[in-house]
Order: C-alpha cells, then structure tokens, then sequence
C-alpha cells in the first residue's frame, strides 16, 4: 500500500472525521442541487473513497468508469469486486472502436511512446470522448483528484466551472481536493473499503497498463503515471487546466 498510517492516532483520526464530513456534505449538496450528477471513477484509491461515500449515503449521483480497453487484471478484478461487496453494477464507457482501429493503423499499438503529442492522441479517444459521452446530459460531474497528487494540480480548487465539458460546460467538484493520501488510506482501512490490489505493489496511481509503473519510495505519487515524460505534461485531457 502507498501509505501506512497507524489508526490510533487520535490526530489523524479527528481529521479525516472532519474531511469526512465536508466531503458528505459536498456530496449530498450535489446530489440534490446539480441533478443528473456524476461521479467518473478511474478506481484509485481516491475514488474508492468516494464510491463508499456514495453508496453509503444513498446518493442519486451515477457511478461510472472509462474502460480503456488496456486496463491492468487488477482494475478489472476491482470492478467485479465492487459489485460483491457494494451490490454495485458499475458503467462503464468504452472508446469507438472505429477511431481505436483508424489510430493504431496509422500509428501503431504502442506509439503513445514516441512523443507527447500521440500519447494525448491515445488519451483522447480511448479517455476523453468516452467521458464527453458519459457526461451528456449532466449538471456536475464529480472526480477524485486531489491537489497533492502533482504539480499539473497544485492549487486544486474543491469547485470550479469547466467550460469544455458536457453540452453547455458544467460544474465540476473535487471533493477529496484537500485531502492527503494518509487520509485516503485512513479512510480506506477504517471502513474496509475494497482497492486495487496494485496499490500493495507500489503503484499509487493506476492508469493503463502500458503507461503505468509502481514508483520508489521518495518519488512522486504519479511518477509512475507516464514515467518516460516530463511531469508538466502529465495529464490525459480529462482534467485541462484553464485560467
């Protein structure tokens, strides 16, 4: 696991207490203020904590993934997972098979290695329109970045507008945006909430399995996360940062 933490900390205890709250009462705002919400998981630890939140409280927030078509076993093995344990039929969206055929044919399978600008090519149509899809139609949708996650999301606001997404832009809340990852962790342990198995091997981020590495102990939580690129470019499309 990425982060060890002892659970009788009573420090630690209070303050996930707190976030943990803030984070219902977020939630439980959204769910009644910004109908239909959604809630895009990509089954990190982080969402894991949301998707347990959700479903605790009943919530009419939708809970939906991006099948990628390259996910590691193990993503695969969490959602069947979620559904035992949450009774839970996660939806999942998955790329246009005719633009996956026409990119790895001029491209080729693995060319998200040769430059920036192909490897947000692969994102695009294998993350970014099967998002635009699922969220038509919504008010606000709901992710689990945090701000400590890396410098492409320093500053991390729990609220903001974006534009580009769904049909007319919508609101879109980070509710964990505050959050440290051993409060994630804290959170995760307390309740017994299922995660990737990946998390135990090193990997506190989990992408595709092409593009994913477990980290050292020292490195950034999403060193791991295209680890052959600069970690200003770091990201998929999902989450464009606008000023």
């Amino acid at each position: 696991m990425s982060v060890q933490g002892r659970l009788d900390d009573p420090a630690l205890l209070a303050v996930v207490a707190t976030r943990v709250d803030a984070a219902r009462r977020l939630l439980r705002e959204i769910a009644s203020d910004f109908s239909p919400a959604a809630f895009a998981s990509s089954l990190g630890a982080e969402d894991m904590v949301l998707t347990h939140l959700i479903v605790r409280d009943r919530l009419d927030i939708e809970i939906f993934s991006l099948d990628t078509g390259r996910l590691p076993v193990e993503t695969y093995d969490l959602i069947a997972r979620l559904q035992r344990h949450y009774d839970l039929r996660l939806r999942l969206y998955y790329p246009r098979h005719d633009l996956i055929e026409a990119w790895t044919r001029e491209h080729g399978i693995n060319a998200f290695y040769e430059s920036v600008e192909l490897r947000k090519g692969c994102c695009h149509i294998r993350k970014v329109e099967p998002l635009q899809r699922a969220l038509a139609g919504c008010k606000a949708w709901i992710t689990g970045m945090r701000a400590q996650q890396s410098s492409t999301r320093d500053g991390l606001p729990i609220r903001s507008f974006d534009a580009a997404s769904g049909d007319r832009g919508l609101e879109k809340f980070n509710p964990l945006a505050d959050w440290s990852e051993r409060e994630v962790w804290a959170y995760i342990k307390l309740n017994q909430v299922p995660y990737n198995a990946l998390h135990d091997k090193f990997y506190p981020s989990i992408g595709c399995a092409p593009c994913t590495r477990p980290v050292t102990p020292g490195e950034d939580v999403r060193a791991g996360r295209w680890w052959w690129e600069n970690p200003e470019s770091k990201e998929c499309g999902l989450h464009a940062r606008t000023a």
